[in-house]
């Protein structure tokens, strides 16, 4: 927000630099009047900027973790930070199993609890790449490059070390939880990560919790329990619907409108059988319509069966 003495108020939607280090505000006016040579003061939303803080510090780590877990050709290929979630692309050739997600979300909250300090270094591009730093995606670098490093271990090779201009935390502890929300392909040979920090990801991470608890009571059952409850559920539907199948078979085969036991017809000197059947699932007529045709021999054999109004046919 800009706001004056004179009754000024000004509600800033996006900053940009168009023309180097030139900031240019996008805002609406609010109230008041504005000319120049004004004093303002200009103050931004606090709560909001120290989550987009954690959410982009999370985003380096999630970078460096990805690496460690999937190999050095993971690359970052393109990210959105926002307060209330981060999302990062890059290159890798195949779905992450579950114990690799697990794993990278495990060290992002190792490097977390550790709490380490982040810090920022002005270098030139050269240096920088000489001192390990890893150049992003999309960035755009002049003379003089942002060095950020997180995670220094008493003289050891940092955590991660790239090159950044964004805003980030003072200390890895201050991003306080991370979690991985989703994982999928967004293009050829590039993967993308969902995540959340914060008290975002601890929300999400309730919000789970609860509905945990809402499956386990209409189970009967504690949280625990509900796995082993739904794959016995699941088994119970599995053999009622072959039982419930069979019955429809067999009540279809048995009724006016078929039977398996029809015989072929000669039609103009070929064999011909055919069958119509009300109910019948329609996969069943594969079958059917292979036992007819080793009964024909060589002829021709049409099955039909109607459900709910819809005809299947298979000849």
């Amino acid at each position: 927000s800009i706001t004056g003495d004179n009754g000024l108020s000004v509600s800033v939607s996006d900053t940009a630099k168009p023309l180097g280090r030139l900031h240019a505000h996008q805002a609406p006016i609010d109230t008041g009047p504005v000319s120049v040579g004004d004093t303002v003061k200009l103050a931004i939303d606090a709560a909001r900027r120290d989550r987009i803080r954690a959410n982009h510090s999370a985003t380096h780590l999630l970078h460096s973790a990805l690496r460690n877990a999937l190999g050095g050709h993971v690359t970052q290929k393109g990210s959105m930070v926002a307060d209330d979630r981060l999302r990062f692309d890059f290159s890798h050739n195949a779905a992450l199993t579950p114990a690799e997600i697990a794993a990278v979300e495990a060290e992002v909250n190792a490097e977390i609890r550790g709490n380490q300090s982040v810090s920022t270094r002005l270098m030139s591009p050269d240096d920088a790449v000489e001192a390990g730093a890893l150049a992003l995606f999309g960035e755009k670098y002049g003379d003089e490059v942002r060095v950020l490093t997180m995670g220094p271990r008493d003289g050891a090779r940092a955590y991660s070390v790239e090159l950044c201009g964004g805003t980030h935390v003072n200390a890895l502890g201050d991003i306080a939880l991370f979690k991985i929300v989703s994982e999928g392909a967004v293009a050829s040979g590039i993967r993308r990560v969902e995540a959340m920090t914060g008290e975002a990801a601890r929300q999400w991470l309730t919000d789970r919790e609860d509905k945990l608890k809402d499956v386990a009571a209409q189970l009967r059952a504690n949280p625990d329990e509900v796995p082993a409850r739904v794959a016995a559920l699941s088994d119970t539907v599995r053999k009622l619907e072959k039982e419930l199948a069979e019955a429809k078979k067999a009540l279809a085969l048995g009724g006016s409108g078929g039977s398996a036991a029809a015989e072929p017809e000669d039609v103009g000197g070929t064999k011909f059988l055919g069958q119509s059947f009300d109910g019948l699932d329609p996969k069943e007529l594969r079958g059917l319509a292979n036992d007819a045709r080793a009964k024909l021999g060589s002829g021709i054999v049409a099955m039909v069966t109607v459900n709910d109004g819809k005809a299947s046919i298979l000849i």
